[in-house]
């Protein structure tokens, strides 16, 4: 079988990723996001390609063209579509029944005003694409509102003329990530921080969290929604149980190996090999 690696930079993970390959006797073929050139003809001797781009544009079409060419890849195009916007993993979620914290849709300022005020401050909006918490508001109340709907408005990209407001959720300096491969909800982490954002690449610290049955099923169920494969599931802590924040679909994985206990990568590379056999 020959397995290909899209990929943009190598990190830690793309580098943890190669070695496992390497023990198995597998020479990848590297497919660099940043040098490819289609012609829409099939180009690929590859069996399997795994993504791993950084970039979520490169990821989307790259992923696609392969696919087009014969290639089967991990995560699919339509997987990278729908976890890539938070808009249509939201919509997703709503349809598998999994759920979510609330979230209203609007398209312009008027209408996203209006949305926040029936969803009541605090909330979080959020660009429909993005990644690593960045350029998420808290808005507290009106005025920061009106501010900052404006300076999306004028100064932001066609992403941001598109508004995703999410019920703001009281997580007391934590969530979780789930790490879903198939049908398995195979490590959990837990990520805290005294900032109101709780991802790792904002500083924040992981540590162990076991995977009982709750974690399992709504992680479970969070991945078959939006098409099943390798995926990291972002889980907030309510009162009334787990809800899914976010679905990844070019999962993160260097602070949760030691941190769990469990070979991520030998993970990902022995489903990788078994998705075509």
């Amino acid at each position: 079988m020959k397995i290909g690696l899209l990929h943009s930079l190598i990190r830690k993970e793309e580098k943890l990723l190669i070695e496992e390959f390497q023990t198995r006797g597998i020479n990848l073929q590297m497919i660099d996001d940043r040098k490819l050139v289609f012609d829409l003809e099939p180009i690929p001797d590859v069996d399997v390609v795994l993504e791993r781009s950084i970039n979520h544009s490169r990821s989307l079409y790259g992923l696609q063209l392969l696919e087009t060419a014969g290639a089967h890849c991990v995560n699919s195009a339509k997987v990278a579509a729908i976890c890539g916007d938070k808009i249509l993993t939201s919509v997703a979620l709503k349809k598998a029944g999994v759920k979510q914290p609330p979230v209203r849709v609007a398209f312009t300022e008027d209408s996203a005003l209006a949305a926040i005020e029936e969803l009541g401050y605090p909330v979080v909006l959020k660009p429909a694409v993005g990644s690593w918490g960045r350029l998420l508001s808290k808005v507290n109340d009106r005025e920061s509102a009106e501010a900052i709907l404006e300076h999306k408005s004028v100064l932001g990209s066609y992403h941001h003329s598109i508004f995703y407001i999410q019920k703001f959720v009281e997580k007391k300096g934590r969530d979780i990530r789930s790490f879903v491969i198939g049908d398995r909800c195979i490590a959990a982490i837990y990520r805290s921080s005294e900032h109101w954002i709780t991802n790792t690449a904002r500083g924040a610290v992981a540590t162990g969290c076991e995977v009982d049955n709750h974690i399992a099923d709504i992680s479970l169920a969070a991945a078959a929604a939006v098409g099943g494969g390798v995926l990291a599931v972002d889980l907030f802590e309510t009162s009334d149980g787990l809800c899914v924040n976010e679905v990844n679909y070019t999962m993160e994985f260097r602070n949760s190996i030691e941190t769990t206990g469990v070979n991520i990568p030998a993970q990902v590379v022995d489903y990788v090999l078994e998705s075509r056999s």
